[in-house]
């Protein structure tokens, strides 16, 4: 039909939907091909194609909570090294959770060209099980055959006690993500063990879902006994459980940061604006995704990874929400 409205071959319709035109289609063809395409509402049988050549031009993201900022940095960088050969598709579920194994399985049904994984457990790849090219994201701590691109949170925590260390504080709690993925624990061990180190006790520990609401919550429920023990910091596994901590610092009264310093991780474009600034762990999300993304390429290519295994830098950037505890 497009063949015919457009007054071409079948063949030359094939080659302006497969963009493969270079100096054997013409621009006035290609034109008319492609008119004829918007009139007719024609949409290329990808599950044909993908039958021909034993793969789908897409490729599967799977992640905690897309709707966290800090993945909207790490999809256009997987975009930028992809995008111009493949369809990026996400599989997610609810807020703070990783997709169930057997949900991203159902998806190997469009035949995709490879699998991205951010912040996988242990557990949760053991239960994978896929044959598809895979390049796996954040994923400091877990052991796996696939081709990496991290974060080193485990400095980035270091950084963190260090700073609170410095200021003068002594007693602090720890609000942690409550998803089980290895990340975090990376995180929640390697501050612990800085802070042993550097005369930080960390009298409490709580988690809850990445979430501002329920972070608030979290913390609205500790605040008492934290108080009781002597807490002058709180550091949060994420920015957006910090978010929660200083909305629920501002209803209680309680003065950020001369009566409590708050940290985050992960830096997101609001800490620079959110009331005071936070102080947190910066992570390059977009040259992790754009990284992940060439890694995932070359598999898919069958070229060879030359670092198949990347460890991108973590640094503390600080702001209002830390000083030096009332007192001191």
């Amino acid at each position: 039909m497009v063949a015919a409205s457009a007054g071409v071959s079948a063949a030359t319709v094939s080659l302006v939907t497969s963009g493969k035109t270079a100096g054997r289609v013409s621009a006035e063809n290609i034109a008319r091909v492609e008119s004829a395409i918007n009139e007719l509402g024609y949409v290329v049988d990808g599950l044909g194609s993908s039958l021909a050549k034993g793969r789908s031009d897409i490729v599967i993201l799977v992640a905690p909570d897309v709707s966290n900022p800090f993945y909207a940095k790490v999809i256009a960088g997987v975009r930028e090294s992809i995008g111009k050969d493949f369809q990026l598709l996400l599989s997610v579920t609810d807020a703070g959770q990783t997709p169930a194994p057997s949900d991203v399985r159902r998806l190997l049904a469009l035949r995709p060209a490879g699998l991205l994984v951010d912040a996988p457990s242990s557990a949760f790849l053991d239960e994978l099980r896929v044959p598809d090219p895979m390049v796996l994201l954040d994923a400091a701590g877990v052991a796996s055959d696939a081709p990496s691109v991290n974060f080193d949170v485990a400095q980035g925590a270091r950084l963190l006690a260090e700073h609170l260390a410095a200021l003068g504080h002594r007693k602090v709690a720890y609000l942690d993500s409550s998803t089980g993925t290895t990340t975090f624990q990376v995180r929640r061990e390697a501050f612990a063990a800085a802070a042993a180190g550097l005369g930080l006790e960390v009298v409490a520990t709580t988690s809850s879902t990445i979430d501002v609401g329920t972070s608030a919550r979290a913390f609205t429920q500790a605040w008492a006994g934290w108080s009781r023990k002597g807490t002058t910091a709180v550091v949060c596994a994420t920015d957006t459980h910090a978010y929660g901590v200083l909305q629920e610092a501002r209803v209680a009264g309680i003065a950020v940061p001369q009566a409590l310093a708050v940290t985050g991780f992960d830096d997101l474009p609001y800490s620079e604006s959110s009331n005071p600034s936070l102080t947190s762990v910066h992570l390059p999300a977009f040259e992790m995704g754009r990284l992940a993304g060439k890694h995932l390429l070359a598999l898919i290519s069958g070229d060879e990874i030359e670092r198949p295994d990347l460890s991108l830098e973590a640094t503390l950037v600080v702001r209002g929400s830390t000083a030096v505890p009332a007192g001191l």
